[in-house]
Formats: C-alpha cells, structure tokens, sequence
C-alpha cells in the first residue's frame, strides 16, 4: 500500500514538473548535445553543453553551473544569459 502511494506520488510529482517533460528539449539538440539561444534584443548568442540528469534536462553554463531547462531549452538559456539584464529592465516597468 506504501509503496502505491510513493509510486503515485512519483509520478504526479513528475507530470507536474517542467523538468520530467521531454518536449523541453529538441530532437536536434539531444543528438547534438547542445543548446544554442539568440537574444530577442540584439545579435548575441550563447551556446550551453546539454546534459541529461534523474530529474530532468539541464544546461551546462560556461563558468560551470547546471540550470534546468524549463519550458524549453533554448527559452530558458536565453532570459538566463544574454536577455537577462533586458528582462529584468522589463519585468521593473
């Protein structure tokens, strides 16, 4: 019966999570191993290393640290690196 429950648990917790949704990341990016974003605002690019971990798909930054991919990939590694400033300036109006 305990058992039924943590199962039950485990997998509503992961039908809720963005990090469980394999849609998060491409086809191409999973056979490449990377993900590329481009800002909204200006030509700047940022290219991320994908890693795949036991709670969902993340993204490998260039100083070292591991951010989860949300939504989608590309969308995350974009507002977390070059529109960050640009969507903070947007989120204070």
């Amino acid at each position: 019966m305990i058992i039924r429950i943590a199962a039950s648990v485990s997998l509503a917790m992961c039908v809720a999570a963005p990090a469980c949704d394999a849609a998060a990341v491409t086809p191409r990016e999973i056979r490449t191993g990377k993900v590329t974003a481009c800002s909204k605002y200006g030509a700047q690019c940022y290219t991320a290393k994908l890693v795949r971990t036991p709670v969902g798909w993340k993204m490998r930054l260039k100083g070292g640290t591991l951010i989860h991919c949300e939504v989608t990939c590309d969308d995350t590694l974009r507002r977390a690196t070059v529109d960050f400033w640009e969507d903070q300036r947007e989120r204070a109006r």
